[in-house]
């Protein structure tokens, strides 16, 4: 207020027109300083700099777990304040480090070194000192050193040796250092029986040899049991060997083995032909076939005509049998002592192959009946495949229970390649890439692809969701494999480099776990069939994977099924109930 009365009389002023008059006017006055910052009380931060130096310029305890401020180099690396304590484990004392670690020494000393002089020092009290610039620089007693002449202990002469033992031995180690050098003389006598007993090769050596007393009466009783149990086993045995010895015979159960024209009764008929090229799945069944008295286990349409149907028996005997006309048995091959396992057809049906239980393989005449070669590795054989090439029909491959595929060359009997790479006994071979290469599945739950004639694997397909796969057939279009798997399903897989699974493709339903069903296609690729353990037949669709059809065909399971090769819509199946039936 006072500013503004000043104020306002020094305007009037200039108004009236006056000059200022000092006696008149109010003396300045001076206003106090104004600051916008707030108060700050200094004391608390003097008090926390003044702490900080302290803590700066004190000693760490290196006892604590943390700290309050970043020390330097120097605070963390500075000695420890006080007594230093002989057990503690903190590190070496400042005074005797040369390295951030600890102390570092220029000498070294290797291991066996170091263990003869630590040995020689607890023996003789006396060693060399490593750090001292002389090797030969002793510690400890030197007396000692010069009376054994400055010698290890493992570089003692034997006569310091001998003389140490004189010296330490008492008179009772007397007696019985004489008694041993009396023993070592009987030992290297050869005249004495102390040479004898300790020479002998026999194990019983140095002991009293017996005199065999005479059988008691439970003894010889024994003992007559056994040899008359022995020779009754050797007799039986030679029973069964002149058994397994089968003469290889056939009968023909036709009326004429040659029409009037001299055609032979396995000649195909003049009208098989193609009547459609498109295929259809069967309906109803149209004839059974039954003369095996065991389970069938494979069956065969012959080759491009399917005219006739052959047949695999438990019972030991191969069958033919007449599609077309008749309908009957025309013919039983009688070679083998056990079941049979697989046959197979050559190009042009006129002989086929057998594999046996009995670990042969026998080359049928198909049409004589008469055996053409034999043979065998001493194992069973699983499967056999001629090479499909017309020229190569001479050459036989057989997957073996002993893991082996081998190669025999039939014109010459001799076994000319060996492939041996599965884990497992063999169960298909299947032969892809117009026959320049084929593939095998194996109880090892693998598929491996070979150069035909090379014994090296050049694919092997193995997964860990992978099932044995015992059968597999080849797609008409040649394209692709269908696999039998034993956890109830069928997969593809393309016959093209890489051999990779279809996931696209999977055909599923029926129950095969544990059974070898075959798995095949109709001639124009369309379906794909299969048999199952509980003696159905089923029919999918290959684009769609559904299932078109299921039939009932046999009593147990249905081991087997094939597509008639010009007729399109008949399917033959076989079972272990021993019939064969053909449905259209």
């Amino acid at each position: 207020m006072d500013l503004l009365r000043s104020y306002a009389d020094e305007d009037i002023k200039q108004d009236d027109g006056g000059e200022d008059d000092p006696s008149t006017s109010s003396p300045p006055r001076l206003l106090p300083a104004k600051s916008a910052a707030p108060i700050v009380d200094d004391t608390a931060l003097a008090l926390s700099c003044a702490k900080a130096n302290r803590t700066l310029s004190r000693p760490i305890d290196p006892t604590q777990h943390s700290l309050a401020f970043n020390p330097t180099y120097d605070q963390l690396w500075a000695p420890i304040y006080g007594p230093s304590h002989p057990f503690s484990s903190s590190g070496l004392p400042q005074g005797l480090r040369n390295h951030k670690l600890g102390s570092v020494e220029d000498a070294s000393i290797n291991s066996f070194h170091f263990d003869e002089q630590y040995n020689t020092f607890q023996v003789f009290g006396y060693a060399s000192d490593p750090s001292a610039p002389s090797a030969d620089a002793p510690v400890g007693d030197l007396e000692a050193l010069r009376k054994n002449h400055s010698l290890s202990v493992y570089n003692l002469p034997p006569s310091l040796h001998k003389r140490q033992r004189v010296e330490q031995k008492t008179p009772a180690e007397d007696d019985d250092e004489d008694a041993a050098e009396e023993e070592r003389a009987e030992v290297e006598n050869p005249a004495t029986d102390a040479w004898l007993s300790k020479n002998k090769k026999s194990p019983w050596a140095g002991k009293r040899e017996e005199l065999q007393t005479e059988l008691t009466e439970e003894q010889k009783k024994y003992a007559e049991e056994h040899a008359a149990k022995k020779k009754k086993k050797e007799e039986m045995g030679g029973e069964r060997e002149k058994a397994e010895a089968v003469p290889d015979k056939s009968t023909f159960h036709g009326k004429e083995e040659k029409d009037y024209q001299g055609r032979s009764w396995i000649a195909a008929p003049k009208d098989a032909i193609a009547t459609n090229d498109h295929c259809y799945i069967p309906k109803r069944l149209v004839h059974t076939w039954s003369g095996h008295t065991k389970g069938v286990s494979a069956i065969r349409f012959f080759p491009r005509y399917g005219h006739l149907i052959l047949s695999a028996g438990m019972d030991t005997k191969v069958k033919i049998w007449d599609v077309v006309n008749s309908g009957k048995c025309m013919r039983t091959y009688m070679g083998h002592s056990k079941a049979v396992r697989d046959i197979s057809f050559c190009n042009d049906g006129t002989k086929f192959l057998t594999a046996g239980y009995d670990k042969l393989i026998k080359y049928w005449d198909t049409e004589t009946g008469k055996v053409i070669s034999s043979f065998s590795t001493g194992k069973v054989p699983y499967v056999v495949k001629l090479n499909p090439d017309d020229d190569k029909q001479n050459i036989l491959l057989a997957g073996m229970s002993d893991k082996k595929i081998v190669q025999w060359d039939m014109n010459t009997g001799q076994i000319t390649q060996e492939y041996d790479q599965h884990l497992g006994a063999v169960n298909t071979i299947t032969f892809v890439d117009d026959n320049r290469r084929f593939v095998t599945s194996s109880d090892d739950k693998s598929l491996r692809v070979w150069e035909f004639g090379i014994p090296v694997v050049i694919k092997y397909i193995s997964e860990p969701h992978m099932h044995s796969m015992p059968s597999i057939s080849l797609h008409p279009n040649t394209n692709w494999l269908a696999a039998q798997s034993l956890d109830n399903q069928i997969l593809i897989y393309s016959t093209r480099e890489r051999f990779q699974l279809n996931k696209k493709k999977r055909f599923a339903g029926h129950i095969v776990a544990g059974y070898a069903c075959q798995v095949n296609f109709s001639p124009d690729g369309r379906f794909v069939m299969s048999g199952d353990g509980e003696g159905r037949c089923w029919f999918w669709d290959w684009k769609s994977c559904k299932v078109f059809r299921t039939l009932k065909c046999h009593e147990g399971v249905c081991i087997g099924c094939e597509w008639h090769p010009l007729e399109q819509s008949k399917v033959a199946t076989c079972g272990w109930d021993g019939l064969i039936k053909y449905w259209d």
